[in-house]
């Protein structure tokens, strides 16, 4: 017999070679793990205390400031410090545990962010974090995730 093993006399192909499939398998197993890890971390990760119970749960006071000198709490624009002291007081009497995050984008000048971290502090929340994007373990560059996670300042 001078064929291989799996053929018939007509020379067709009776077997089903694995490999491929295998091959197929694998890699749509590694595209899952990734997308999966994407899937997860898109929601913004928080410091959220424990607790016995799973009634509490800690507010969030989000302060966003672009580069184009725009300002958003809590998703609204803001226009003036007023309206932010008056914003960062009412929460702060709402729940006096209240914790602000600042998320300013690279080009937003550092004075800026100081003025605003000073602003939060004189309405009384002690509990500042700054949002930051992670540095990727492997490629030393920026991840390029949806959602800052919170680097907690106090």
């Amino acid at each position: 017999m001078a064929g291989g093993a799996g053929e018939d006399e007509d020379g067709m192909i009776s077997q089903i070679n694995v490999t491929p499939l295998v091959d197929i398998t694998l890699v749509l197993l590694i595209v899952f793990m990734v997308t999966a890890k994407i899937i997860v971390s898109s929601a913004l990760p928080l410091d959220l205390p424990k607790a016995a119970s799973g009634d509490t749960v800690q507010l969030v006071f989000s302060i966003d400031m672009r580069e184009n000198g725009e300002i958003y709490i809590n998703n609204d624009r803001v226009q003036d410090e007023k309206q932010i002291m008056a914003k960062a007081k009412k929460a702060l009497a709402d729940n006096p545990k209240i914790r602000a995050v600042i998320r300013a984008g690279k080009a937003v000048p550092h004075g800026k962010v100081i003025r605003m971290l000073d602003m939060l502090k004189t309405a009384g929340i002690n509990k500042i974090a700054f949002g930051v994007t992670p540095i990727s373990q492997e490629g030393g560059g920026e991840k390029k995730s949806p959602a800052p996670a919170p680097a907690a300042t106090n």
